[in-house]
């Protein structure tokens, strides 16, 4: 068994969402005696220091040694793909008590029906003239979205899913409806009237597992993108220190575009990384200086050429499970990878000893995209864009190969410890 495979496994059962990963994170680099800053305080020059913006978290290590040194990056996002509670949620629809439910980001709907589903975010809460912010988790089955009967489909080989009427959950049956946030409040201990606002989304309650022969495999939720999240962060505590400031920035909000004050394409990583080299005594110079020589991976899954449907792929580029990392390129800068950081990539697996993929989509299919383009412009640091393969992309259920995970994390660490 495959200890860093059993590592993701647990990880991702601890992180429901993207605040959850955020502090599963955290109490990991606590342990490691990282110490958390707030955004809104002075922050020291020497250490290992953390902080945490909503769903997104950068992480740092530096001393005196690298104080103008160039930084090396690795980026991945939070959230997946899920479904999402709406504001106002209650419905009763022929004697079912109904959640009203809507996608978020490229949720691949029909994976998500007939799922025991549960509920996680965050509320936030008055607390007398404040605010407080509570994370919230029920892991018991009590959503379900329940398919239709085929002998009620218009056809009976395929189902055409609305995602305005068609995705809503059952919740329970009585005489009329009951609310749901006062449910979630009950279970969160907090008086429904104090919720003035919230970010509610479900989770499959299946756990993680290893799976196939001889457990070749895993099968998950969330592995886009928590799979990096997790190889990122091992790469990360495991880096070394040299001339490079190595950094974890893990962003949210990637499956919707990244437009937001702690997405990749804020301020967020920018403003951190100036920071650091404010409080260790230089200035905007001496920042702007470390740029160039600095390099992003910005991580995320890739696509595994499917058994079942190969024609939809680049027939000169294979790509496996279980057969390394995977380096990926699109002319059209879909993915943010160029020549020089395709090399460095390159020459992290070869100092890691692991295998190199190299991933190229169908020209006459759409790319999708990463935080990478949107980190390299926004912070004008050279990128370059890398994954482990993957099947069933966006899914509310995932597959990868066991072994590629700790070649995932030996190749992101050799990448933030060059040299």
């Amino acid at each position: 068994m495959s200890t860093s495979a059993q590592g993701l496994c647990e990880f991702i059962d601890a992180s429901p969402s993207p605040f959850h990963v955020c502090v599963t994170v955290a109490q990991r680099l606590s342990a490691a005696g990282f110490t958390e800053l707030s955004e809104r305080d002075e922050w020291p020059a020497d250490g290992r220091f953390f902080t945490v913006r909503a769903g997104s978290l950068v992480a740092w290590r530096s001393d005196e040694a690298d104080r103008t040194g160039p930084f090396r990056i690795v980026g991945a996002h939070t959230d997946s793909p899920n479904l999402r509670v709406k504001q106002h949620p209650d419905r009763f629809v022929s004697g079912w008590q109904v959640v009203a439910l809507q996608p978020y980001g490229g949720a691949w709907l029909n994976s998500w029906l007939d799922r025991d589903l549960g509920i996680s975010g965050r509320l936030s809460v008055r607390v007398g003239d404040t605010i407080d912010h509570r994370l919230v988790r029920i892991d018991q089955p009590i959503l379900r979205v329940p398919q239709l009967a085929i002998h009620l489909a218009e056809d009976r080989k395929s189902l055409s899913l609305d995602p305005q009427r068609h995705v809503n959950a059952v919740f329970g049956v009585g005489s009329g409806p009951r609310s749901f946030l006062a449910y979630v409040a009950e279970r969160a201990g907090v008086d429904a009237a104090d919720i003035l606002g919230a970010d509610l989304m479900t989770h499959d309650l299946t756990p993680s597992t290893l799976a196939g022969v001889d457990d070749e495999l895993v099968s998950a939720p969330r592995l886009d993108n928590q799979a990096t999240c997790y190889a990122g962060l091992e790469a990360f505590l495991a880096a070394e220190q040299g001339e490079h400031l190595p950094v974890l920035v893990l962003f949210d909000h990637e499956e919707v575009g990244s437009q937001s004050d702690h997405g990749a394409q804020s301020e967020l990583l920018h403003t951190v990384l100036e920071r650091i080299t404010l409080a260790a005594g230089g200035g905007r110079e001496d920042f702007l200086r470390r740029l160039p020589g600095s390099m992003v991976a910005s991580g995320d899954m890739a696509h595994a050429t499917h058994p079942n449907y190969p024609e939809r792929h680049e027939p000169g580029h294979l790509i496996e499970v279980n057969a390394g990392p995977v380096l990926k390129v699109q002319p059209n800068l879909r993915y943010a990878t160029d020549g020089r950081t395709a090399a460095a990539f390159a020459l992290a697996c070869a100092q890691a000893g692991v295998p190199l993929q190299r991933y190229e989509h169908r020209a006459d299919l759409p790319c999708g995209s990463t935080i990478g383009p949107m980190t390299s412009a926004r912070t004008g640091i050279p990128t370059v864009d890398v994954g482990a393969a993957q099947l069933a992309m966006h899914s509310a259920r995932e597959v990868m190969g066991a072994a590629d995970v700790a070649a995932y994390c030996a190749a992101l660490r050799a990448f933030l410890s060059p040299g």
